[in-house]
């Protein structure tokens, strides 16, 4: 009896495994040009492309609130740290207008135009695992932008976000890899300080990255500017192959 009903166990669980479906999504895009406060009047030039987890699913709402979130802190120039309190990337939009609007007031020498661009696109897309490419450039004056490519992982079953150790099984093992490669990368041999060549890890010690992804070439790692170097040293970015990782993911990625 009880080998009976853990076989039916058994086949419940593969049944509803195999009809899980890959999330789908819709695009959306806007500008400045859309807004109402622009019609008639200088505004900053704002680009804006993210995806939005099709339905009304719990997990849609989780993943579409994280994308929201993310486009609208890309969008703030304002002095709390916790951030835009926008309700919605419209408002947040309005709020950047309204900002170079005040700052041109004060200093009307000001010549430079304000501008941000952000896109929000899948990078990795399967029954197990959603990766978002979450890229930014914000220039509000001075000598240079701001600008950060970040990736944000979730589970496709229950939106919850994914680290490094939701994805791989020894991820000592997969820091030691990283290392291996990017010390190949940049040069620096196994038996000197990894900032030899004149990255900043603290310590003197290799560590990950905050933000990874994935597509189905590569594991990505992500060092934005100020992270590892100085601005004008740029992003570091490592790309290490799946089919090199693949004995250390909890994760199937599929090629």
């Amino acid at each position: 009896m009880n080998n009976k009903f853990f076989l039916v166990l058994i086949c419940l669980a593969i049944i509803i495994t195999s009809c899980r479906k890959e999330l789908t999504f819709e695009t959306v895009t806007t500008s400045s040009n859309e807004l109402s406060i622009c019609n008639n009047a200088t505004c900053p030039e704002i680009d804006i492309e993210y995806v939005q987890v099709s339905g009304t699913t719990e997990t849609a709402q989780i993943i579409n609130e994280s994308i929201e979130y993310f486009v609208k802190q890309s969008m703030y120039l304002g002095e709390n740290e916790t951030g835009s309190s926008a309700e919605n990337i419209t408002q947040a939009m309005t709020e950047f207008v309204e900002i170079y609007r005040l700052h041109s007031a004060e200093f009307p020498d000001l010549t430079a135009e304000y501008f941000v661009e952000i896109t929000v696109l899948p990078s990795y897309n399967s029954k197990e695992l959603l990766s978002l490419s979450c890229r930014n450039y914000l220039y509000a004056g001075g000598a240079h932008g701001n600008g950060s490519l970040q990736f944000k992982n979730f589970d496709p079953k229950d939106g919850r976000e994914l680290y490094y150790e939701d994805i791989f099984d020894d991820v000592a093992a997969f820091e030691a890899l990283a290392e291996n490669k990017f010390r190949s990368q940049q040069n620096i041999p196994t038996n000197t300080s990894i900032n030899a060549t004149g990255f900043r890890f603290e310590d003197g010690k290799f560590y990950l990255p905050e933000t990874f992804g994935v597509s189905k070439e590569f594991i990505t790692l992500q060092y934005n500017a100020y992270e590892i170097a100085s601005y004008a040293a740029g992003p570091t970015v490592v790309e290490i192959p799946i089919s090199e990782v693949k004995e250390l993911l909890k994760i199937p990625i599929k090629d």
